[in-house]
């Protein structure tokens, strides 16, 4: 169950990311001082942080939606469901702690001056 909301919850949260990228892109055709300053806005490391949570939820997202897939089309789906989402969790943690360093090293140069 935990995973069903999870899977909406994230659906949810990469729609709002999309609509406000559309929003913050097309500010270069409207004025691009402003477009330049929201690029600004950006550089800073609790964005870097809030993109780590992005990459977090899209990953999930995927892999659960395969998962799901799998559950849905394999005759045998619905009997390992709970193993499959456990691989999936391992799956997701050993990608995430791939993506860390990449995505939360500009943070910590940014707070630690290194």
């Amino acid at each position: 169950m935990w995973s069903w909301v999870a899977h909406r919850v994230t659906g949810v949260l990469i729609f709002f990311f999309l609509f406000a990228h559309v929003i913050d892109t097309a500010l270069v055709r409207v004025s691009p001082e402003a477009y330049d300053e929201t690029i600004e806005i950006y550089k800073n490391p609790i964005v870097s942080v809030m993109e780590y949570g992005l990459v977090a939820a899209i990953l999930f997202h995927a892999l659960n939606g395969l998962r799901i897939v799998a559950v849905d089309f394999w005759e045998k789906g619905p009997r390992y469901q709970k193993q499959m989402f456990w691989i999936v969790m391992g799956i997701w943690v050993v990608l995430m702690a791939g993506a860390a360093y990449p995505i939360l090293n500009h943070a910590f140069r940014e707070v630690f001056g290194s």
